[in-house]
């Protein structure tokens, strides 16, 4: 009877709109924000091996950044598939594509990880890093690789808790992983009491075991019908060529334009490096702060693409739209607030990581000059979950990869061409992020989302 309740929970597709997005995106955002606080604390406890271990974080972001795209080539279409059947009361066909995505997580998970832990030296190599940084990175990365596979069943239970309108969930057990994360991190990296003294590596250990954690649980909830509907036998599901295929089809052009835009990170992490090990360690502090605005807005993102994706299964195109425009909306308020602490507090919020004076006086710029577009970054984030929840992955991925692959040219031009120095890297990202954003949001205007069959 609980479960049948809450798949007629109609709160989503009827009733108060702002009421509706809270109600989805405030748990994500917390989820999110305890996401943010592993990630700074991660970086503060690797900053006190120096300059360098925060290098080897940095550098490594990049590739992390790469798991979690290929990720979202399952979590994208699952999300899009099981929101519309959700929203069409569909519950058989919603559980089917679970068990589905599943499949294919699996089979990807294992397939990445295994290429991802051998080609580990060459991504780093690729990368510029000195040889320091690069001993430190090697273990450090590998780890997550070993790991892939659980991140990319997690990603995708989670994708189906949020997808049928429980983000609650997702978000209680992704904090009780952050949160023995940000225990354990100390533990391996400094070796205290019985814990082996790992360094660098000992963050991503502690990765490993909080998120491994956090799977038997998500795991055990989805067989118990938690989602709000039976998924069982998930183990015993047969792999169906053509679901896959489905799933994959949709989630493939968000994934390829989100791989672009990591691969160009990649080059844009060779110019900095051009600019010495502080310049990297100055941009993994900017990073982990600009996440705590990224994290926010994916939020959002996240409550978007189940809005438009249950909203369009009901038949409600113009409240699938205004749900979309809510979400922006809330998403750009928030962003806004930090743009004025990064413009106003750069300093301070930068020396709460360092003390080296090199450090300080670039991530002071980074701060100030990227603080310009979080709101454009808020609009395009949102807007790339509202297409996503329409399964109409297409245009983000028509915008968003030309957008990208210009920042190499731009970088270089602005950096040596007309001598910028290692700024002219943060201004290509502002002015790129500008761009993207206003194109994407007039091709969400037209509205041929909303017809878009799946």
């Amino acid at each position: 009877m609980n479960v049948d309740k809450k798949v007629l929970d109609n709160s989503i597709t009827e009733g108060p709109i702002l009421k509706a997005i809270f109600k989805l995106a405030i748990p994500v955002v917390l989820g999110m924000l305890l996401e943010f606080a592993l990630s700074t604390t991660d970086y503060f406890w690797v900053g006190k091996l120096g300059a360098t271990a925060q290098d080897a974080v940095t550098s490594s972001m990049v590739v992390i950044w790469t798991i979690f795209v290929l990720i979202t080539i399952v979590s994208v279409g699952v999300t899009a598939l099981v929101s519309r059947f959700v929203g069409a009361d569909d519950k058989e066909r919603a559980a089917f594509y679970i068990k589905q995505g599943l499949a294919l997580a699996i089979f990807l998970g294992v397939f990445f990880s295994v290429i991802g832990y051998f080609i580990t030296p060459q991504l780093l190599s690729f990368m510029d890093t000195s040889q320091y940084t690069f001993d430190l990175a090697v273990p450090y990365l590998r780890v997550f690789f070993i790991s892939g596979v659980i991140f990319f069943w997690n990603e995708t239970i989670f994708a189906s808790f949020r997808a049928s309108g429980d983000t609650k969930t997702p978000t209680i057990v992704s904090s009780i992983a952050v949160l023995l994360n940000i225990i354990l991190d100390p533990l391996f990296i400094f070796g205290y009491g019985p814990f082996p003294e790992l360094g660098v590596t000992g963050a991503s250990v502690a990765t490993a075991i909080s998120i491994f954690v956090g799977m038997i649980i998500m795991t055990t909830l989805l067989v118990k019908g938690k989602v709000g509907y039976p998924v069982s036998a998930i183990l015993k599901t047969k792999p169906k060529l053509k679901e896959l295929w489905k799933i994959a089809k949709i989630g493939l052009p968000m994934s390829t334009q989100q791989l672009v835009f990591v691969v160009v990170y990649w080059f844009l992490i060779k110019i900095v490096h051009s600019y010495g090990e502080v310049s990297a360690a100055a941009m993994g502090i900017g990073n982990r702060m600009e996440s705590f605005s990224y994290l926010t807005c994916f939020g959002f993102s996240l409550a978007a693409s189940t809005l438009v994706g249950q909203n369009l299964g009901a038949g409600k195109p113009d409240r699938a739209a205004k749900c979309a425009y809510g979400s922006i909306g809330l998403a750009i308020s928030l962003t806004l607030v930090m743009t004025f602490l990064f413009i106003v507090f750069p300093k301070q919020i930068a020396g709460i990581f360092t003390d080296d004076p090199e450090v300080l006086a670039i991530a002071i710029d980074y701060l100030i000059i990227l603080g310009i577009s979080q709101f454009a970054m808020a609009l395009e984030i949102v807007l790339e979950g509202a297409f996503s929840g329409a399964g109409d992955t297409i245009p983000p991925m028509i915008v968003m990869i030309p957008g990208s692959l210009a920042r190499i040219p731009l970088a270089y031009y602005l950096c040596f061409e007309l001598n910028w120095g290692i700024n002219g890297v943060w201004w290509t990202l502002t002015i790129t992020t500008l761009v993207k954003s206003m194109v994407l949001a007039y091709w969400f205007k037209l509205g041929h989302w909303k017809l878009k069959e799946i």
